[in-house]
């Protein structure tokens, strides 16, 4: 199992939302999350004076799902929020050791 991690515009999430649902992934966690990467956040201008803001607003996507299925999350994720602009956002993958279903007590990708 592997565990994805996104972070994206948030704008961007009904876009890749949809398209994890067209591969068969309808189970995901969505957070509103705030950070900057290289772009160091961005100058906005509000009644002439200019302000530096430093953390600017993301989604930060958690999706557990079976390895076989990873690439493909991660191609529908990197094509449906990426904008060509700075900010796009990261993608994470990580080993996913164990998922329990609280319910039901299943475990593995049967708690998935």
């Amino acid at each position: 199992m592997k565990f994805v991690i996104a972070i994206i515009k948030p704008f961007k999430l009904d876009e890749v939302r949809e398209g994890l649902h067209s591969i068969g992934v309808d189970a995901l966690t969505a957070t509103e999350v705030k950070g900057y990467g290289r772009q160091k956040g961005q100058t906005e201008i509000y009644r002439g004076a200019e302000y530096n803001i430093q953390f600017l607003p993301k989604i930060k996507l958690e999706i557990a799902v079976p390895a076989t299925q990873c690439d493909k999350v991660v191609e529908v994720i990197q094509s449906a929020a990426c904008t060509g602009k700075i900010g796009d956002g990261k993608i994470f993958v990580l080993d996913l050791q164990q998922a329990i279903r609280i319910r039901t007590q299943e475990t593995g990708e049967n708690a998935l």
